[in-house]
């Protein structure tokens, strides 16, 4: 099946129309709703994001780089999407579509819903929470930025919602409605300390999920109790120690002149005692960093908590969970900031800024989907094989496989 959709000009020039497969992108971008009137419309909105989305999968990122990318590929692309005018959408143009007419949450949903339809997305289950502050929004119209925070299946490379915080501090109240968007059946959720709260914990056990929280001076009282738990004990009066379940796990990686030592310590011994819903066990990490050059040695001590029983997670488990999550730094955030530029990109005006994260975010989850890790050396390889960016963004998903 296919499904076509049709490009208003009113009575300047001649209707264009582009036919999509259905279930493609580009045919889920072809329901969006398009703000801008009939009259004079030359490109429909599914063609123009076609184009953003195919410059920035080449390597594109800035609005004027998006216009060059697309000016310099014209006859292939007119001829590709089977476009009649000779002129293609002007940097003006995208700019305008992407401040002015794509509406943010419209956007986000599609995509999103997009993404989690692929084959075999959504077989692991952690979904690491994290924040973002889109740095390069920052203007007048917004100081501090947009700060987005979005839920993310590390080890699929997969952002499967994003919402608009306004602040960090706003992340607490933001969090339960981005979980209700979620089927949470058998993942476990894992967040920062500012996500451990005990309403969202309940929240998550009665969505029939997991949760792996941090303990910090947000909850002191669970912090101490946590902390006193692993704390070194006082000898009793015949030099002996009271007994515990502590069980331990280690890992030692080496890479980029440094060498990563992790010992989890886990214990089941304050259940029922602590006033948390759902808690199982209680953990403390100690990681301890050494740089190979220098000899120089950093040490660091976290402590948290999780609804996972012993026999869900033992400590090798919930050592790598916990490891999965600190990757959204490396896996999502690094890439925003450094591959696609995100940060650099100055987007103040309108919803710029939001839509290009979810353009981001929509591209990595393309990339990794497809099984690539370097991200720019797949961006140089799209940009040299149009073809194949054509296919990823058009085509129906079993064609590529």
């Amino acid at each position: 099946m296919q499904c076509a959709t049709t490009d208003p000009t009113g009575a300047i020039g001649e209707p264009q129309a582009l036919v999509f497969d259905v279930g493609s992108l580009a045919a889920r971008l072809a329901s969006l709703t398009d703000k801008r009137h009939r009259r004079g419309t030359r490109y429909s909105l599914a063609v123009i994001l076609v184009l953003i989305i195919l410059a920035k999968l080449s390597g594109e990122d800035r609005p004027s780089g998006i216009a060059d990318w697309v000016r310099h590929r014209t006859d292939a692309l007119r001829e590709a999407l089977d476009l009649k005018r000779r002129r293609l959408p002007h940097q003006n143009t995208f700019r305008r579509i992407l401040q002015e007419v794509i509406a943010p949450d419209e956007l986000e949903t599609t995509v999103s819903a997009f993404l989690r339809d692929r084959p075999r997305t959504g077989r692991s289950v952690l979904i690491a929470m994290d924040g973002k502050t889109v740095r390069g929004t920052m203007g007048t119209e917004h100081p501090h930025g947009e700060h987005l925070l979005a839920a993310y299946l590390p080890g699929e490379g997969i952002v499967l919602m994003e919402v608009a915080t306004g602040t960090k501090e706003n992340e607490i109240t933001a969090a339960p409605t981005l979980l209700k968007c979620l089927d949470l059946r058998g993942k476990i959720v894992m967040g920062d300390a500012m996500h451990t709260q005990r309403a969202l914990s309940a929240q998550i056990l009665e969505a029939e999920g997991d949760y792996i929280w941090f303990a910090k001076d947000n909850q002191p009282t669970l912090h101490q109790d946590i902390a006193d738990l692993f704390a070194p004990q006082t000898p009793t009066v015949l030099g002996g120690q009271e007994p515990t379940d502590f069980q331990t796990a280690r890992t030692v990686s080496k890479g980029h002149g440094r060498c990563d030592t992790r010992q989890i310590t886990v214990s089941s011994d304050l259940t029922g005692y602590l006033d948390w819903p759902g808690v199982q066990q209680v953990f403390q990490i100690e990681r301890e960093r050494r740089t190979l050059k220098t000899g120089k040695t950093t040490h660091e001590t976290v402590h948290g908590l999780t609804s996972l029983t012993r026999a869900e997670a033992h400590p090798d488990r919930l050592l790598t969970l916990v490891r999965s999550y600190w990757g959204i730094e490396n896996g999502l955030h690094h890439r925003r900031d450094v591959t696609f530029r995100e940060d650099a990109t100055r987007l103040t005006r309108g919803h710029a800024g939001r839509v290009m994260a979810i353009l981001n975010n929509l591209v990595i989850g393309l990339l990794r989907w497809c099984g690539h890790t370097n991200l720019a050396q797949a961006r140089r390889s799209y940009d040299a094989h149009l073809p194949a960016a054509l296919t990823l963004v058009t085509a129906i998903p079993s064609r590529l496989w």
